[in-house]
């Protein structure tokens, strides 16, 4: 059979399967109808694999398949431990299928920060144009006592804990929120927040305090700045899903970028409530010893790396493992 015939002959059912896993009659799925669905559409995947390898229908049939194989993987554990399921497969596979878009704020943000840094060591102004007067003369006369951070010491813990989670989960679903206008708000967003911490930092290599301040500073930071990249990712993902729908219809696949961006801001969360914690508990204790400072920083950036993108390969692979066997090639 000729690749044309082929499209034509299950263009409508494949249709079917895109309204019932991303349509209006999504979340209303029978787990049996969603089995038979699976086992079609990974005949038909064996048959283009087979005769059409080069084809760009490959890619689109994996990524039903690899969708539906999930959804009946949820109803079926959905009663007992959703919120398990949630965050060890389903939201490990939406990073990972949503990779790049983190790739691409990350790009931004560390090109951003490093702009704000050259531009504040060649320019001592400035900090006092994109920080405030105000705030860079705080720091200044902070610096002056010998104590740069102190700006982490002068509210009380438990007030700041909340103004400080509630402030950077505003932050995270302004990025997020933004990407709806093509990604462009998320891409200013990334841009001003990074040249804005560039800028910090260059503060106090300008006051020959930087290796003093970024350990300290990077005690919350860590877990703060990796989640606003991440929110910024989903900012992208959003965009994306309107902008450049692919093989799936517009609406679909806006709708689809929507679910993946929102669980992207969910599994934020509880980065940025330990976030805060650090910053109102924990970053005060600047004259801690350095050997403390390092581990937590260690473990923070250990946790980012393993959850947001080794862990997310792992369950990608196993998945690929069950359903086209160890030998496959996706």
């Amino acid at each position: 059979m000729r690749e044309p015939l082929f499209l034509k002959q299950n263009r409508p059912k494949w249709e079917e399967y895109e309204d019932l896993l991303f349509g209006e009659n999504s979340g209303e799925e029978n787990p049996d109808r969603l089995a038979d669905l699976y086992i079609q559409l990974t005949d038909d995947l064996g048959y283009a694999r087979t005769f059409y390898p080069r084809s760009k229908v490959i890619k689109y049939l994996n990524g039903l398949a690899a969708r539906t194989h999930l959804l009946i993987y949820q109803n079926k554990k959905e009663k007992s431990n959703r919120i398990l399921t949630f965050f060890t497969n389903e939201l490990p596979m939406t990073y990972y299928n949503n990779r790049k878009y983190l790739y691409y704020s990350f790009i931004v943000f560390i090109l951003s920060a490093g702009l704000g840094w050259l531009s504040t060591v060649k320019d001592v102004e400035i900090p006092n144009l994109v920080l405030g007067d105000d705030y860079v003369n705080m720091t200044i006369e902070n610096i002056k006592k010998g104590n740069p951070t102190g700006v982490y010491q002068e509210s009380g813990s438990f007030d700041m804990f909340f103004q400080i989670a509630f402030n950077n989960i505003a932050v995270a679903f302004r990025c997020f929120a933004s990407g709806i206008v093509f990604g462009i708000g998320t891409l200013f967003m990334l841009f001003y927040n990074g040249f804005m911490v560039g800028t910090f930092l260059g503060l106090f290599y300008n006051h020959n305090e930087f290796s003093e301040a970024f350990p300290v500073i990077m005690i919350h930071g860590t877990l703060e700045l990796s989640a606003i990249v991440i929110a910024g990712g989903a900012g992208f993902c959003l965009g994306s899903g309107f902008m450049f729908p692919g093989t799936y219809k517009r609406i679909l696949s806006f709708q689809t970028a929507a679910k993946d961006s929102v669980k992207i801001i969910v599994g934020l969360v509880p980065v940025f409530t330990i976030a805060a914690f650090f910053e109102s508990y924990v970053t005060r204790y600047a004259k801690m010893p350095l050997i403390i400072k390092l581990l937590i920083i260690i473990l923070s950036f250990t946790y980012i790396v393993w959850y947001y993108f080794i862990f997310p390969a792992i369950v990608h692979h196993q998945l690929k493992t069950e359903l086209y066997g160890k030998n496959s090639s996706f």
